[in-house]
């Protein structure tokens, strides 16, 4: 078995057991929610500091870190490898947090050491962060939350010929409701908002770059996978059961976004959290 897959049974383990620190949003009608983003991180150290001081907890199965914010999990390590290239220039161009107050957490985060970038055109109610390795996270503001910092959207970025079967696309796979924000085509799963932008050539694949892939929890994976073959899609590989109980396959869309597909355990395994 590769490494990739063992560590990304761990991590399965690990989201099952740290459901305290970040409940997913309920299943759909297709029994699906979002789960978690993969990072092949070439410096650990920093990106645990910079989600740390960006409010997440974090907990250490089988001595990896394992980063929990309100709504996604995010894994720093897979295997030995090592990604090369940012969100920038690949299908993910970024993924996006939504927090209660742009300034005021901006600000917090900067006295930690988190360098932050601008909103466009002056905006105070975005702001950016990248990570060592190029991870683009886009930080917008909604004032009537309730917790400082929640997982909010994956931005695909693709020629435009391709946006509106994109769309249609992962409406249909993942029975989300498409729809339109400032315009922009999107559709709503639970606990993340897939948006699509525009881009002027087509972009990478994101296997082997910084964000390997994306994950969705199922509450049947069986049955998903039916769903899935029913409607033309292939598997990369047959699904499979770790050590730890969890249940996984990937797909790849047609765009070239690496989507994991993933049965979490009963809860049973205790993690410490290390923050």
């Amino acid at each position: 078995m590769r490494m990739g897959l063992f560590a990304a049974f761990v991590v399965a383990s690990a989201v099952a057991a740290g459901t305290a620190a970040s409940q997913p949003a309920p299943y759909n009608d297709v029994g699906l929610t979002m789960g978690h983003w993969h990072l092949i991180s070439k410096d650990v150290e920093a990106n645990k500091k910079l989600f740390l001081a960006m409010g997440a907890k974090m907990y250490m199965p089988g001595g990896a870190p394992l980063m929990s914010f309100p709504g996604v999990y995010i894994n720093l390590i897979l295997g030995m490898e090592k990604g090369e290239g940012g969100t920038v220039g690949s299908v993910v161009n970024h993924v996006g947090f939504i927090v209660d107050d742009v300034q005021k957490r901006t600000a917090e985060w900067k006295a930690k050491g988190v360098a932050v970038l601008p909103g466009g055109n002056g905006r105070l109610d975005q702001a950016f962060v990248v990570t060592s390795d190029g991870v683009r996270i886009e930080i917008l503001e909604d004032k009537t939350q309730t917790v400082p910092i929640r997982h909010e959207h994956v931005h695909l970025s693709l020629t435009a010929a391709e946006v509106p079967k994109a769309q249609a696309w992962y409406a249909k796979t993942f029975g989300g409701k498409a729809g339109t924000r400032n315009n922009q085509p999107i559709v709503d799963l639970p606990g993340v908002q897939m948006r699509f932008a525009t881009a002027d050539s087509k972009q990478a694949p994101t296997r082997g770059r910084t964000l390997d892939h994306i994950g969705f929890d199922v509450r049947d994976h069986a049955a998903f996978v039916k769903k899935l073959e029913a409607d033309g899609v292939k598997l990369d590989e047959p699904p499979r059961t770790g050590g730890g109980g969890n249940t996984i396959t990937y797909i790849t869309d047609p765009w070239g976004t690496r989507i994991e597909i993933i049965q979490r355990a009963p809860l049973g395994q205790q993690v410490t959290s290390a923050q």
